[in-house]
């Protein structure tokens, strides 16, 4: 699917989404940095299921081809383990020049000005087969979000998955303050667990504190490999499937 198809898809998801999140949205909601309204959802479920759907494989979660308005597992719902290209509208996307990004230099002007939009900065930049992916930070080095860059055509957003639906402060879901039941060792220790019991031949990385979850590296022979998310509240593990081949990256 061409960049503009991919983005008139979106934009045709998100006007379908508009009258469900209006109903949604908690008074109050925007902030003094210009951020807009989230949808209030349930809690998290406590079961700490991992967030995988039978017949789905790890490419279909970023296939725009699999994707229309309206479409994809759980759109509407408050599920912690949902999510779709449709709701990268609004402040969650931004669109690109056309210009192909090959380079992390390239990949953070483009972090930069996504960034830039809700006075955050940008800290590492990762270079994957199929996209860039970069953290975002507070002006006082808290980890605030995670965001992908097209390496197409320059389009930014918050990142599918934990990004979108786990973030307590700048997901779809947001819900401010959560209770964290689960410390950065503790969800190191998931991560580890959840790595073995499928065989992966991997080990998990040290955990990075986002609202509402943790990201880590997984490791290969002690090199990046991919990455995956644990939730701060349930323990849910999401892989982050979507990324490819890891390549380089560039940190601040």
């Amino acid at each position: 699917m061409s960049s503009t198809s991919r983005r008139t898809a979106a934009a045709l998801a998100a006007v379908a989404l508009a009258g469900t999140l209006a109903v949604g949205c908690a008074t109050g909601g925007s902030t003094s940095s210009g951020r807009s309204l989230r949808p209030a959802a349930a809690a998290p479920s406590a079961s700490g299921s991992d967030c995988w759907r039978t017949g789905t494989s790890g490419d279909d979660w970023d296939d725009w081809d699999s994707w229309g308005p309206g479409m994809g597992p759980g759109m509407m719902s408050s599920d912690d383990c949902s999510w779709g290209p449709g709701m990268m509208g609004g402040h969650y996307w931004q669109r690109g020049d056309g210009t192909p990004v090959t380079t992390l230099a390239q990949a953070r002007q483009h972090a930069d000005a996504f960034a830039d939009r809700l006075d955050l900065r940008v800290g590492e930049v990762m270079q994957f087969s199929k996209n860039f992916y970069a953290e975002l930070e507070t002006p006082n080095g808290n980890l605030a979000t995670e965001i992908l860059v097209d390496p197409a055509d320059g389009d930014t957003g918050i990142e599918y998955g934990p990004a979108m639906m786990w973030n307590t402060d700048y997901g779809m879901h947001h819900r401010g303050q959560t209770r964290t039941r689960i410390s950065p060792d503790q969800a190191q220790d998931r991560a580890q667990q959840w790595l073995r019991d499928r065989g992966t031949g991997l080990t998990a990385g040290e955990a990075e504190a986002f609202p509402g979850y943790y990201t880590l590296h997984t490791l290969r022979s002690g090199k990046i490999n991919g990455m995956l998310s644990v939730n701060a509240s349930t323990g849910a593990v999401w892989d982050h499937t979507w990324h490819g081949t890891y390549i380089a990256t560039s940190e601040h």
